[in-house]
């Protein structure tokens, strides 16, 4: 890859173009220079999905945009980070981030600029963003407002129908009994005990994490709810799960499960290995979870046990105030933050690369590359070139990799979803709610900030170990109300969701 040229002759070359940024949708490269404009990238990186300089999706971006492209892996550690931003060593001039909560430190400290800031330098992206439904606005654009309201972390999109949550089982073990999928909590007990007759050492209803995943089927009971801190949209109210009048009902169903052998006794903390032990055997057969645990399954059974199958099923109904959906995970929080170099050429000349990702251009070439290299087309459909051993597009050419795109085509996207995942993304879409709720990245100012440290980790460290004594039966369920006061009274709950109505009444 070729590397970073003088910064010189990029702040020459920049005041010569001044004039050529206009308005209009090609932005200033080789085309009109005779050279290309650098712009250096760190793009996070791991053991398990390492960035590779030669992805044939670098070398698009370099021939679409004009652009000379330095790219540099980053592992994600939070000390690296603080010594680019705040110390400036090694600082690129774009910085990918696959959480948006992830960036608001930087931007307090002024490490970051915003795109608000740049928006002269941007028209292709300003006519995207206003070309959004306003469903697509409310998920893509508010959710990554700062706590100034401004937007630090680019907006993506295209990859949000793909993943995801759903309610998952093993369609097989269905099938070789002829049971029909539960669709409502009744017959989700009825289908547990049913199970539980057939394959007496299981726990058929078998989630890991359970506290979690009663807040991923949360709304099977009441839209919107989940075990900690959410906020309802319908009334438009921040509440706090277990403090809400329907834990009861809800503590009381799966502290049911748990005592008649229906779900582990140690579901709250499973994870892992014994998780996965239950799961792959005759053990485990009804679970909540993301979606691509169906392929996780599915391949870790894999020639293991015969027949072996996780599906999706339609989400059961627990009440007449519960819908038969699950939380929204669906959409995508990465994007690139726009490095406060303190170098006016440098921070033009990157906003215009951003910006070049916004095309639709860009979004072909980053989404499909070009066909006869990376895709060809089959019965009229667009289809990737994998190798003899079928590598994932990511690893293959570098598409979806965080930092690789802005905008990537959903029939794309869906392209590299297995046949298991495709055939319920439709069915699992329906049954998502619309938006994911805000405090996966409501940002908070400082005072904020002393808030949420004062009462937080406090409220969901009592609420955790006194649901998870509830469910294990130590403590009478009896002792809710007193629970749900301490929590009030005591702890400060009241006084923390209150924080979060100020912050999200800044950006919503």
């Amino acid at each position: 890859m070729k590397k970073l040229i003088a910064l010189a002759l990029a702040a020459v070359m920049m005041f010569s173009l001044c004039a050529c940024a206009g308005t209009g949708t090609k932005q200033p490269t080789a085309e009109y220079t005779g050279e290309k404009l650098p712009v250096s990238l760190s793009v996070i990186s791991s053991q398990a999905w390492p960035v590779k300089e030669d992805w044939k999706l670098w070398e698009y971006m370099e021939e679409g945009s004009g652009f000379e492209i330095d790219v540099q892996p980053l592992i994600n550690d939070g000390s690296k980070l603080t010594l680019m931003f705040v110390g400036g060593e090694n600082l690129t001039d774009l910085v990918s981030f696959q959480w948006k909560t992830a960036t608001g430190k930087y931007s307090h400290q002024g490490a970051l600029i915003p795109l608000d800031d740049v928006e002269e330098h941007m028209p292709n992206y300003v006519a995207w963003r206003n070309s959004l439904s306003e469903d697509d606005y409310k998920n893509v654009i508010t959710t990554r407002k700062a706590a100034d309201g401004k937007i630090y972390l680019s907006p993506s999109i295209g990859r949000e129908k793909t993943g995801g949550k759903g309610w998952l089982y093993r369609k097989d073990i269905f099938e070789k009994h002829n049971i029909a999928t539960p669709t409502n909590f009744d017959e989700l007990y009825e289908v547990c005990k049913q199970l539980k007759e057939l394959y007496p050492d299981s726990y058929p209803f078998c989630p890991n994490q359970l506290l979690t995943n009663i807040g991923t089927a949360g709304s099977s009971w009441q839209k919107w709810w989940e075990w900690l801190e959410y906020y309802d949209f319908d009334n438009e109210k921040w509440g706090w799960g277990m403090a809400a009048p329907i834990a009861l009902d809800i503590l009381t169903y799966f502290k049911r499960l748990i005592d008649e052998g229906l779900c582990p006794p140690n579901a709250v903390t499973l994870a892992g290995t014994s998780w996965d032990e239950l799961i792959t055997s005759e053990r485990g057969f009804i679970f909540p979870n993301f979606a691509t645990r169906i392929d996780y399954f599915n391949g870790l059974a894999q020639g293991n046990v015969e027949g072996f199958e996780i599906d999706a099923m339609i989400p059961p109904v627990a009440t007449e105030q519960g819908v038969s959906m699950v939380e929204n995970r669906s959409y995508d929080q990465r994007g690139y933050v726009l490095a406060n170099t303190k170098d006016q050429a440098r921070i033009e000349n990157a906003a215009r690369f951003l910006d070049w990702l916004y095309t639709d251009e860009a979004m072909e070439l980053v989404s499909w590359g070009k066909e006869g290299e990376t895709y060809e087309i089959v019965d009229g459909k667009k289809q990737y070139i994998l190798d003899d051993k079928g590598t994932q597009v990511l690893t293959l050419y570098g598409f979806t990799t965080v930092g690789g795109y802005m905008r990537f085509d959903p029939e794309a996207a869906a392209a590299t979803e297995s046949e298991a995942m495709a055939r319920t993304r439709d069915m699992r879409l329906e049954h998502t709610l619309p938006y994911s709720n805000p405090y996966l990245w409501v940002e908070f100012t400082e005072d904020e900030n002393e808030v949420y440290a004062s009462y937080y980790d406090t409220c969901k460290k009592y609420t955790e170990e006194f649901c998870a004594k509830i469910l294990l039966g130590q403590e009478p369920m009896s002792k809710l109300d007193e629970f749900q006061k301490i929590l009030r009274e005591d702890l400060g709950v009241d006084e923390l969701l209150e924080m979060y109505t100020t912050a999200y009444d800044r950006v919503k």
